[in-house]
Formats: C-alpha cells, structure tokens, sequence
C-alpha cells in the first residue's frame, strides 16, 4: 500500500547528490523549511567538503542495494535526483545483490540519453517503493524567477541571440541532448553535448584563443533551456557562480536561461560575480525572449 503524501513529506528526504553546489543549496532550502535531509552522495562527483557540513552516506555508481538499505534505515520515503553527473562506462558500475537483480533494466537503459536513462532508474526506486520528486518540488525557491540577477542587462542584439539559441535547443531537444548553446551575432558557437556546460565553455575560450572563434568580446550568450519532453524531475538546466566565471572567460555578454524551468544556486554569489565580470544573467519567458 502506498503511503499517503503527508506521512512521505513529514519523512526525512533522500537527495543522491551529484557535483556542484546545487546538491547542497537544495539541501539547505529544505533544511529552513523544516525538514531533515539526508545526503547520498555520489563518489567522484559530489564534493567532499560540502558534503561532510551535512548528514550523510557515501555511494559508489549504482550501489542500488546499499542506497536501499541506508534510505530506508534513515526513515527516507521520497527521493531527489540533483546535482552535475557523468555518464559512467556501463563496465564501471559496482554491483552489488540489488544492482544485479536489475541489471537487464539498466543495461536497456543505458541505450538513450540521459533523461531516458534517469527516468529508467528512477522506476526502478518507485517500484521498491520510493516516490522520486523533482528538485523544484521540494525547494521552489531555487528557480529561476523571470528578470534580471545582477545589474547589466541584454542589448536588441542579445535578445536576438537569446531567441536564435532557444530556437536551436527546441529542435536538438528530441535527440535527449545537451541543455544549453552559445550563440554570438546570429553564429551558433557551440551546443552542450556529453561534456557538460563548463567545458562546453572552456572550449569556446580555447577557440577564441585559437582565433577560431572571432567575435568581439563581450558578444554571445549562454542559453540554458529545459528539453520540451524532458521529465523535470531530474536535471534541470543549472547555474551559479562558476558558470559566470566561465561565461566571462569565453568572452560572452551574458547568460540567459528559462524562469521558472532552470536552477539558481546561489543567487547572491551569483549576482556579485556577475556584476564583477560585467555580463548580465537574465531569467527569461521562453514564449517571449525578445521582450
């Protein structure tokens, strides 16, 4: 019998926590809201000094087995996905009594992107009885509201940008790819692909390096953008301060992402550094990113 939403929100909450500061901002919301939080961070991704500030336990990749028997032993009932991840080799996984019984599960759905394989994994938690819930669910406040954070804000021109980026992500967003492209002067300069945001920007810096990439500093955006089908539990589109900082070493004017579809982790930092690199960060309505 499933337990009822009250009994599994006044229980302790599970976050299998990957990188980045995310994790540990979501963690936090939930810890003011009043309710206990309990960290199963992820080898290898997670960070280690975050990680100790909190209660938690350690996992290798796919200890499905361990993750069962410590969740429930901590009272937890509802489960939350968030954090930076990388898709590991399927020969890397450690498998223990549980992993095993699943592995033709995880073996099918390993063969898709990552929403197919997130989406997988967490039917498998839902069958032993887990309800798997959204970041945003949990703590709302860590989405990105429409407008700007910081004081710059986009010119007609990185609006046109924003809209050419948008355009882009909404017809890559059935292949299960990447959240997020770069567009400058109506060129599209790069689309995330499995290496992830940061080095998705790093490359730009090394191609502006190379003169390979020949626009103006200070033109271009970085546009993050929730896939149309994706199912918006598990990785929301993320930004904090890092991101900035690396947006600014690519040249860019700004970042622009969808309010209310995209994860702002700390928002103060984030605004400071902004303001600190003299790019913008607008949260932006997706129907209308000219306005």
């Amino acid at each position: 019998m499933a337990m009822p939403a009250s009994a599994q929100e006044a229980s302790p909450l599970a976050i299998i926590a990957g990188g980045g500061s995310v994790p540990i901002a979501v963690a936090r919301a939930v810890e003011r809201s009043g309710r206990r939080v309990v960290l199963f961070a992820v080898r290898g991704w997670a960070d280690p000094a975050a990680v100790q500030k909190l209660t938690h336990h350690w996992l290798a990749l796919v200890q499905a087995g361990r993750f069962l028997r410590l969740a429930r032993a901590e009272g937890c009932r509802e489960v939350v996905f968030v954090g930076t991840a990388l898709r590991p080799p399927f020969r890397s996984l450690r498998i223990d009594w549980l992993t095993l019984r699943l592995l033709p599960r995880i073996a099918r759905a390993y063969r898709g992107g990552d929403d197919h394989l997130l989406t997988s994994i967490a039917r498998g938690l839902e069958d032993y009885g887990f309800r798997v819930v959204g970041a945003h669910e949990v703590a709302p406040e860590i989405l990105m509201p429409e407008g700007l954070i910081g004081s710059l804000r986009p010119s007609e021109r990185d609006r046109a940008d924003i809209a050419r980026a948008l355009a882009l992500l909404a017809a890559t967003g059935p292949f299960d790819m990447g959240q997020a492209a770069v567009v400058a002067g109506n060129q599209v300069l790069a689309v995330e692909a499995a290496e992830g945001t940061d080095a998705m920007l790093a490359r730009i810096a090394e191609l502006r390096a190379g003169g390979r990439v020949t626009t103006p500093l200070g033109t271009g955006v970085l546009v993050k953008a929730p896939k149309l089908q994706q199912d918006r539990r598990f990785d929301l589109p993320a930004i904090g301060p890092r991101t900035v900082e690396e947006a600014a070493r690519a040249g860019l004017a700004g970042i622009a992402v969808v309010a209310g579809g995209s994860i702002v982790a700390e928002p103060a930092a984030l605004a400071a550094a902004a303001d600190k690199a003299k790019i913008f960060v607008v949260g932006i309505n997706a129907d209308r990113p000219t306005q």
